[in-house]
């Protein structure tokens, strides 16, 4: 079975820095591509990064570029978001999610199939 659990949301003040971190279960994810998306409080889900099965391609949305890193850790399971230089703009839910098939960084949400819980960032100004 499937499983990915997110953890490291917190509030933290204008500036700072937080590593969330996913731990996810299945076989499956640790050959597949995986990104972090987040939703915000009244607004749509929206691609935060993604990055291929080896860890060699990464992907980022414009908004995160520069700030956050996206790494994995596939012989212990965990995928990972450094963000540094963090804004308001970036409180959301943050969201581990695996792909169902193909070799593509997707930022679309509909073709990741697996899914953790979420964990909340809160950015204070």
């Amino acid at each position: 079975q499937v499983k990915l659990v997110e953890s490291g949301g917190d509030l933290v003040q204008a500036g700072g820095s937080l590593r969330l971190s996913c731990v996810f279960s299945g076989r499956t994810l640790s050959s597949t591509v995986m990104g972090w998306f987040r939703q915000a409080p009244g607004k749509e889900r929206e691609f935060v990064a993604a990055i291929s099965a080896t860890g060699r391609r990464t992907y980022y949305a414009d908004s995160v570029k520069g700030r956050f890193t996206i790494s994995r850790d596939n012989a212990n399971n965990g995928l990972y978001l450094q963000m540094n230089s963090l804004k308001p703009e970036d409180t959301a839910a943050y969201y581990c999610a695996g792909r169902l098939g193909g070799y593509e960084l997707t930022t679309n949400g509909n073709e990741y199939g697996y899914w953790g819980q979420g964990t909340q960032v809160t950015v204070s100004s």
